[in-house]
């Protein structure tokens, strides 16, 4: 029974913390971010302490069953191992431990030198994240535009189409060599990962030591088969000598199913089994009770925590195509509003990518920079930041990303447009355009006479001579009030130069308030 109920919880949180990760609308954030943020690495990084409580209390309590309930990495490994039908698959194995202390060691020190993107490549949620945001959300969305197209023919609009497309190929990579050596390693071996490569696995381990609770065996029924061994996913029960590593212990609870001669039972590890007056029926029911406890405290957590589509653009206007911009290059990253500093995102994001998927206007994406690898960063090419948009800072869980509100985020400086001469329509071609002072949300642009000695007299233009000059025979080129501007990138992202933008957004190593 103990088995059915983490079974049960396991799926659950798998299936729900999948779909926060893909969701595109913003709905399952609304409910389910605490998820995201009740995740070991990232409640750390954002000192969430209540999260932090709560994980290594629920560990003190009954050892590692985050790792086989709450961490989504763990469960898909579960998963990966369940595929494969071969039964009494698994032996003991004698733990690691200077393999796995060095890791967790190191792991420390990437966040202590503010690298954290390289922790984030073997942390568990932001390993997940990456995964299921560059394999699994483009079928997601793929699917949706299926049931959009669908649902279109009988004149229904319950769906709505995005756009598809592959943010970054470097990103894609990884993610793929990962979820092979993890799938690899889950085949072969069960929670190999967890156990040997992954520093939350150790460091819970380290913790669960002290743990109240766990798989205890009763020595009077045991006969020294073996079966609980063979089925033993976390290769950590020495029948020989009666023991288990608790430290690498999940609690997946495959020894006590799989005993025939009940002699394993989920009790107190001093080795005294649970009171029961039945046998082995009250034993179960003393350890649901200790599962709904902690459903009882994750819930808690849970209300604590709880409180149109726009077609993808193709054109400026029917001026130019905009699909094929180049990224221009900049001296500075821009980085989104919320995250403070290109300083302050390095140190505690962990490129789980949650916030590149939730991005509604197509600006985030996986940086290719060796000192900010996959974390976050904007371009303008497909769409620009809409100052009524928060969604990136919503969704983070470390506080790489903090929280803003509207007012707040139309107040916050991430970069400034700098404007190319030689690019521009006006000079280059000799045509009026005036795009980026239009489009421009923050009025930070306004247009001058490009011909020396204009000026505007009323509803008139004239030269120097003070002749009146016709309106359409007037060029006007954009000055910027740096002041004003908020980085936004509309007038980058709708300039109609290709395959350059005559104006483009140079980032801010400090983000600044306007």
């Amino acid at each position: 029974m103990l088995k059915k109920i983490r079974l049960t919880l396991a799926i659950l949180f798998w299936v729900l913390i999948t779909w926060l990760l893909v969701d595109f609308t913003g709905t399952a954030h609304a409910y389910l971010g605490w998820m995201a943020k009740i995740q070991f690495v990232p409640a750390l990084l954002a000192l969430n302490v209540g999260a932090l409580l709560f994980v290594v209390t629920l560990t003190l309590l009954m050892g590692r069953i985050y790792c086989s309930v709450i961490c989504p990495l763990g469960v898909m490994q579960d998963a990966i191992a369940w595929l494969r039908r071969k039964k009494n698959k698994y032996s003991y194995s004698p733990a690691k431990s200077t393999l796995r202390y060095t890791i967790l060691v190191l792991v420390c020190a990437t966040l202590a030198l503010n690298v954290a993107w390289i922790g984030g490549l073997i942390f568990p949620y932001s390993t997940y994240g990456r995964i299921v945001s560059t394999c699994v959300a483009p079928l997601y969305k793929l699917a949706n535009n299926g049931l959009a197209a669908i649902a279109e023919h009988y004149n229904s609009y319950a769906f709505y189409e995005v756009d598809v497309w592959l943010k970054s190929i470097t990103a894609l990579i990884v993610a793929l060599l990962t979820w092979a050596i993890i799938a690899v390693l889950a085949w072969r071996g069960g929670r190999t990962w967890c156990n040997t490569i992954c520093p939350v696995g150790t460091l819970l381990g380290l913790i669960s030591k002290k743990s109240l609770h766990g798989p205890v065996f009763d020595l009077e029924k045991c006969n020294s088969c073996g079966l609980c061994a063979k089925n033993c996913k976390s290769a950590c029960i020495n029948v020989k000598e009666h023991d288990i590593d608790i430290s690498r212990c999940v609690m997946c609870g495959n020894c006590m199913e799989k005993c025939r001669q009940d002699a394993m039972h989920f009790g107190n590890r001093s080795g005294v089994v649970l009171p029961s007056s039945s046998g082995k029926g009250s034993e179960e029911g003393t350890g649901r009770r200790a599962v709904l406890t902690s459903l009882a405290l994750l819930a808690g957590t849970a209300l604590a925590k709880a409180q149109n589509k726009v077609e993808p653009k193709t054109t400026d206007g029917g001026l130019a195509d905009i699909i094929k911009k180049e990224k221009p290059k900049r001296k500075k990253l821009i980085t989104p509003p919320g995250s403070l500093s290109i300083r302050n995102l390095r140190t505690h994001c962990t490129a789980c990518q949650l916030c590149i998927d939730a991005c509604p206007n197509d600006v985030l994406r996986p940086s290719n920079s060796l000192d900010r690898f996959m974390q976050p960063e904007i371009s303008y090419e497909r769409g620009y930041c809409r100052p009524e948009c928060n969604r990136c800072s919503q969704v983070c869980p470390t506080s790489a990303i903090q929280p803003v509100t509207i007012e707040e985020r139309t107040a916050i400086q991430v970069g400034h447009a700098v404007w190319t001469r030689d690019l521009c329509v006006p000079v280059k071609d000799g045509k009026p355009c005036g795009l980026c002072a239009n489009k421009c949300p923050a009025q930070a642009i306004q247009m001058v006479p490009l011909q020396a000695g204009v000026h505007q007299d009323g509803w008139h233009w004239r030269d120097a001579d003070n002749q009146e000059i016709p309106r359409e025979k007037v060029l006007l080129i954009p000055v910027i009030n740096e002041e004003k501007c908020i980085g936004c990138g509309a007038c980058e992202n709708l300039c109609p130069s290709n395959p350059l933008s005559a104006i483009y957004v140079e980032g801010h190593e400090v983000h600044r308030e306007i």
